[in-house]
């Protein structure tokens, strides 16, 4: 039977996901240059498909067009209302390799669009057309990431779908390479300070204008190397980070400022479903209780 949850390693994938990471943030920016402004930047985010990733519908002058990562084929396609398709192999590209060969594709297609080629959200970063040091993907590590996110959209959409008020789509922001689902109050949140690492100050502030309950995954990063799940609240309520958070596997990571559960944790156990549904159903219901939402209305 198809491993729905397949065992994810940091350690060994790294290099492919800072390669994926990087590409998702080109094929992101596109979407962004593409598309208006959506509140809490809703606007620039892809999407999780049966095979991997999309921008969905993009418009140009008298066209429109889509992007997808296949993940199953491993490689890049585009296609046009107009019929034309292009596609063009993942293996064996650097960043900056990705770069150009989109660039050119789109060229051929008679869409012309500019990016800022400094990636987002990230430590002393490489112009993609300059960057050749990210350049591994290792097909398997690709296709259990991708295997490992369609399991965790179908939980997050369940979980979503007791919640009655205003939430976001199940989406990846490529700046932090995660995919997110968050929940909203309704009533407006103190400013957000600010302070993310290659994202200005008022993308943020206007992120987290309203009081938020997010949940998210994410395969790892340098501050916390291993894959694992989030949960936190913009404003944090006061007693949030002392509450006793369930299932035991989580814990609230001080310096992120959120509660983390392992992803190997919720992968190696009985059910895996269940282990993940106990942590969100367990760390909402902590926040708005203590955050005084109306539990009535949602």
């Amino acid at each position: 039977m198809e491993n729905r949850w397949p065992a994810l390693s940091y350690e060994q994938g790294k290099p492919t996901y800072e390669t994926l990471h990087l590409w998702t943030q080109i094929v992101g920016k596109i979407r962004m240059a593409s598309l208006p402004w959506i509140n809490h930047s809703w606007h620039v985010t892809l999407y999780v498909t049966p095979v991997g990733l999309t921008t969905y519908n993009l418009p140009y002058k008298d066209k429109n067009f889509q992007i997808d990562f296949d993940f199953i084929t491993h490689q890049l396609k585009i296609i046009t209302s107009t019929g034309e398709q292009r596609q063009f192999d993942l293996r064996g590209l650097s960043v900056a390799d990705f770069y150009l060969n989109l660039m050119s594709v789109l060229k051929e297609l008679d869409i012309y669009i500019r990016i800022r080629t400094i990636p987002s959200e990230i430590a002393d970063p490489i112009p993609f057309e300059l960057d050749f040091k990210h350049a591994t993907y290792y097909e398997q590590q690709v296709s259990d990431l991708h295997q490992a996110v369609l399991s965790i959209q179908d939980v997050f959409m369940q979980f979503r779908s007791e919640f009655k008020g205003k939430c976001s789509p199940f989406h990846l922001f490529w700046g932090s390479f995660d995919v997110a689902l968050s929940l909203f109050s309704g009533r407006a949140a103190p400013k957000h300070p600010g302070g993310i690492t290659g994202l200005p100050d008022w993308v943020a502030e206007e992120a987290y204008c309203k009081e938020v309950s997010s949940f998210g995954f994410w395969p790892g990063n340098d501050l916390l190397p291993e894959a694992a799940f989030y949960s936190y609240f913009y404003p944090e309520p006061d007693g949030y980070k002392t509450a006793n958070v369930r299932p035991y596997d989580a814990y609230y990571h001080k310096t992120l400022g959120e509660y983390i559960l392992p992803y190997a944790a919720v992968q190696s156990a009985v059910s895996p479903r269940f282990k993940l549904l106990e942590f969100l159903h367990n760390s909402f219901r902590t926040g708005i209780i203590l955050g005084k939402w109306d539990r009535d209305a949602f």
